[in-house]
């Protein structure tokens, strides 16, 4: 599904700069639940940002499926991301004044769905978290755990290929982490393919593949499905 060839990533130019990601090669199948790990300063945020598009890489192919990203316009880019990926954060990123059921549609009305299907995949996505008693609070009256919930929710309301998760239980205890860990497991056991970045063990130990990354490069790919 993901095919990356040669990406590399700088910032700046000239002697000022600064490489981050060195002529990274992977493959990412349909299905698989990759856990990204690496210290600080690794590239470990900045390989996940690339493949969720939000970055671009200086250097390097990016294929996911026949698509080529490198051709593809900002809006296009844009696009790709809105239908085929769900993003989750470590920062909730909720509206808050909006309730649970008003957050999980936000992705449906950029998607130009109307509000009586709308309300009906949000409320189905908020059942699928375990949430239906929470539709109408906003993230105020929500526990950490809830919030985070309803933000996975959101990413899941429009039925994405790929699910992009960045530090999803950073702002979690240990036992909040657990449930959201299941329930993402969950998701990939029906078919979602799940990319996270953690630096958390037992939370990486939810994947099926592990790549550790250090310095810019891949430094061990641990579970590769084959």
């Amino acid at each position: 599904m993901i095919f990356l060839e040669k990406i590399s990533k700088h910032y700046g130019s000239g002697e000022a700069a600064t490489p981050v990601l060195k002529a990274i090669d992977l493959e990412i199948k349909s299905g698989e639940f990759v856990a990204i790990m690496g210290p600080s300063g690794s590239g470990k945020s900045t390989l996940l940002n690339i493949i969720g598009a939000l970055d671009e890489p200086s250097s390097g192919k990016y294929r996911f499926g026949e698509t080529d990203l490198g051709k593809l316009s900002k809006v296009q880019r844009a696009l790709f991301r809105r239908y085929l990926l769900g993003f989750v954060f470590q920062g909730f990123n909720l509206l808050k004044k909006a309730s649970s059921l008003e957050n999980v549609e936000m992705p449906l009305i950029y998607q130009g769905i109307k509000a009586q299907e709308r309300k009906k995949r949000a409320m189905a996505a908020l059942v699928d978290v375990g949430l239906e008693s929470r539709i109408d609070y906003d993230p105020s009256q929500l526990s950490g755990g809830q919030q985070q919930r309803v933000a996975i929710a959101r990413a899941m309301v429009t039925h994405p290929k790929v699910l992009i998760a960045d530090e999803p239980t950073g702002n979690l205890d240990t036992q909040r982490s657990h449930e959201i860990m299941q329930l993402m497991r969950s998701f990939n056991e029906n078919g979602i393919t799940i990319i996270m970045v953690t630096h958390e063990e037992h939370i990486a130990a939810y994947a099926t593949r592990t790549i550790l990354m250090r310095d810019g490069i891949i430094e061990k790919d641990s579970g590769h499905a084959a």
